[in-house]
């Protein structure tokens, strides 16, 4: 029996634009890939154990299909549900030949392949790929209270580089907080003006250490910037050390309407932490006194450094 799914007849005369612009383009990708894969309708439709009449409302754009439905109809075809769906992977034959070779390969191979692909293009558009000045540049990632300000304050003021509070240039780019950019202007306008500033330090600053914003890794152009540009350090620290230091300074964010403000505090540190590794180095903070972990971070970063020149 056919999976459950909401269908009208394929009708021919229905009006254009009374379908689902959606449905609309689904069918067509479907069609497409049928075509580009030589399958008649009802090979497909067999194949998909569907019915034809179901996979006709489909290409046509009536037929609100299940998601099984859907995953079944890629299956059939040998795509992705992606590409079904119509990803930004799927928009041009390069971007799926490009797919295909990155699909099935370790983390490993992928971040040789990000590396690699980073430095052949430079989709920043800045001056150098990474390079020489990555190196000099150092930039702490991490969830907010991590040590991210008062750690790279001592780290600047040890190797003798500019010292830069990226939340603090966004918000003079701005001309408002935070908050009020986030309240005000939305999330593509917060990430526009943080953009903006990663951009001007890494312009204006062969040499710096750079605080992040606890959330900058959650936007990929952003974060891909960062990596290229610079040595990255994720400042780690166990979840209660963070509460109590963000505590601390007299702020709750992004926990204060929760009442399971750590049950929070680890899902996002869940979600992000795969995001955190991608850095160069790591550096756990607790269990260590401020100038404990100063000295550990100190030396983790100046080995870093001292390891490029050898390299050079």
């Amino acid at each position: 029996m056919d999976p459950t799914v909401a269908v009208s007849a394929a009708d021919p005369s229905t009006d254009d634009a009374e379908r689902n612009p959606f449905l609309v383009a689904l069918g067509d990708r479907v069609r497409t890939l049928r075509s580009r894969r030589g399958m008649t309708r009802k090979a497909v439709a067999l194949a998909a154990e569907v019915s034809e009449r179901h996979l006709a409302n489909l290409e046509y754009g009536t037929g609100n299909a299940s998601i099984l439905v859907l995953l079944q109809v890629s299956q059939a075809l040998h795509c992705s549900l992606s590409e079904l769906l119509g990803d930004v992977t799927t928009s041009s034959p390069e971007w799926l030949l490009i797919r295909e070779l990155l699909e099935n390969r370790s983390d490993a191979d992928l971040r040789r392949a990000r590396v690699a692909i980073g430095a052949l293009l430079d989709g920043a558009g800045l001056v150098d790929a990474g390079g020489e000045n990555r190196r000099a540049r150092v930039a702490l990632v991490g969830l907010r209270g991590a040590g991210k300000s008062t750690l790279g304050q001592r780290l600047a003021d040890d190797l003798g580089f500019p010292f830069i509070e990226l939340s603090r240039q966004i918000e003079q780019f701005a001309g408002c907080s935070i908050n009020e950019i986030h309240a005000l202007y939305g999330t593509p306008a917060y990430r526009r003006y943080e953009r903006r500033a990663l951009e001007e330090a890494i312009q204006i600053y062969p040499e710096v250490v750079i605080a992040t914003p606890g959330g900058l890794v959650s936007d990929a152009a952003n974060f891909n910037l960062m990596l290229t540009h610079c040595t990255t350090v994720w400042l780690q620290a166990d979840p209660a050390d963070h509460m109590a230091r963000v505590a601390a300074q007299g702020d709750m964010r992004p926990m204060a309407a929760s009442r399971e403000a750590m049950d929070d505090l680890k899902r996002i540190l869940a979600g992000r932490s795969a995001f955190y590794a991608k850095a160069d180095l790591a550096f756990n903070t607790s269990g260590h006194s401020v100038e404990g972990a100063f000295e550990g971070l100190r030396s983790l970063v100046r080995e870093k450094l001292t390891d490029f020149v050898g390299d050079a």
